[in-house]
């Protein structure tokens, strides 16, 4: 007896073990139509031949991307790791895995490797407020990356990573980036003059990173990027900084809904003109804050000088003189005298001694962008004091 009831216990078990396992089971289907719903709004749609499950495992077979506006792009087979369904009816994914690409255009082949996106989160309904409904990923990863032409290798990138991270009071997002290692061979020029000035700028071998850094506080909807750097060697770094009030979460939301009304209309002349019309309501919305455009030179300069120089018959130093002789003619056309001699005193320091040159706009207020397009195509002579610009030299 038991014997009977032990067995009979251990039966029960197992059959609601797997009644549980069928109940809890992930629906591959259910997931891919989700990241549908939320990606058409982003300007697509992911297809697949067949949706496999095993565990918190879903591989899309076959899978392709097709763009709102143009023909399917082939993929192949996705790997959705670490796959978990939300009480609210979406889902998180741990990573997604991408298989790696290698094509050939035109004679060069692109290969790519170790593509993936990590910490990805389903929205169960992309129709509704907040974060929960938008489509996030928390970081995207790329391996090296070349581009080869009749056996060179013309392009490369050793990697590049970026990072999308939530604040713990989910009050905005903190975002950087990487593409480190960049190689461009542009020895290789057909045309004679590009040639010719590629060697004199000693640009025959370029190599550099870009990074990026920034801030999105979603209340106000301010977008803070204070680092956006292209930093190449024996030629110099650019970094390009701004900041914008408006971006807000529902910002974005009317703006996926401006463009899928218009992918959705069939009237590309009239769909371009609502989506033009659209476009300038929202930017109503916006404000501009500030922004720095700042290049820090190492060499470049000098060679651009001697160059250009040598193009009119004259050295590297009398060039940047009659650069520097010219800047207050040229500024005077543009009649902006608040600025005029600001920029003349930053362009005669830096060409005497090339270090850096920096543009600064800071105005005293958030100025709205529709003030900005008036003036621009009112007044144009009016923009440096408005955006409050400043320029400045080897600071």
């Amino acid at each position: 007896m038991t014997f009977y009831r032990t067995t009979r216990l251990m039966l029960s078990g197992v059959a609601f073990l797997s009644l549980a396992g069928s109940a809890f089971a992930l629906d591959g289907q259910d997931l891919l139509k989700k990241i549908n719903a939320a990606y058409t709004l982003q300007g697509g749609t992911l297809a697949a031949d067949g949706v496999d499950v095993d565990g918190k495992t879903v591989t899309l077979k076959n899978a392709s991307f097709k763009p709102n506006n143009g023909g399917a792009l082939p993929i192949g087979e996705i790997t959705l790791s670490g796959v978990e369904e939300d009480d609210d009816g979406g889902y998180y994914i741990e990573e997604a895995a991408f298989p790696d690409i290698n094509t050939t255009n035109d004679g060069a082949t692109l290969t790519v490797s170790e593509l993936t996106l990590g910490g990805i989160s389903v929205p169960a309904d992309p129709k509704g407020e907040g974060l929960s409904s938008m489509l996030l990923y928390e970081s995207a990863h790329s391996g090296p990356l070349k581009v080869v032409k009749d056996g060179a290798e013309v392009f490369s990138l050793g990697g590049s990573d970026v990072n999308l991270t939530l604040r713990e009071d989910e009050s905005g997002f903190d975002f950087d980036g990487a593409f480190k290692s960049l190689k461009a061979d542009l020895s290789k020029a057909a045309d004679p003059q590009s040639k010719e000035a590629i060697e004199k700028l000693a640009l025959q071998q370029v190599n550099g990173d870009i990074t990026m850094k920034g801030a999105w506080d979603l209340a106000p909807g301010t977008i803070d990027v204070s680092e956006f750097a292209l930093d190449f060697s024996n030629v110099g770094k650019l970094n390009l900084a701004f900041k914008v009030n408006g971006y807000t979460l529902a910002f974005v939301k009317s703006l996926q809904e401006a463009a899928q009304q218009a992918e959705a209309n069939q009237n590309k002349d009239q769909a371009q003109q609502a989506f033009g019309l659209a476009m300038l309501g929202l930017l109503q919305q916006l404000s501009f804050e500030s922004a720095q455009i700042r290049f820090d030179d190492a060499s470049i300069t000098k060679r651009a000088l001697d160059y250009a120089g040598s193009q009119q018959g004259m050295s590297g130093k009398q060039m940047a003189d009659s650069l520097k002789a010219m800047a207050p003619i040229m500024l005077a056309q543009l009649n902006i005298p608040e600025l005029q001699n600001a920029v003349s005193a930053a362009v005669n320091t830096f060409l005497d001694d090339p270090k850096s040159l920096t543009v600064n706009a800071a105005p005293e207020k958030p100025v709205p962008f529709p003030m900005i397009m008036g003036a621009a195509m009112g007044a144009p002579n009016t923009l440096p004091q408005v955006l409050g610009v400043k320029v400045s030299a080897n600071d």
